[in-house]
């Protein structure tokens, strides 16, 4: 892969998200989706302390959810 076709921004960590976590990210998408009455933060929270998800990891998801759904 070239540096032009390098992943950027929240996508970046999804590769890692899901070794270290054992699901896709779209297991993640789909239970974010039931908290996207959430802020921002407010929904990084919830996954650190549901799913013991390192910061990095949960705010990548939740910024990446929030771009797809338009939030």
């Amino acid at each position: 892969m070239s540096e032009d076709e390098k992943v950027k921004g929240p996508a970046s960590y999804f590769p890692s998200i899901e070794k270290k976590y054992g699901f896709p990210v779209g297991h993640w998408f789909d239970l974010l989706k039931d908290q996207k009455d959430l802020k921002h933060m407010d929904m990084v929270a919830w996954l650190k302390n549901e799913y013991k998800m390192g910061h990095g990891h949960a705010n990548a998801l939740v910024a990446y959810f929030r771009g797809q759904e338009g939030i």
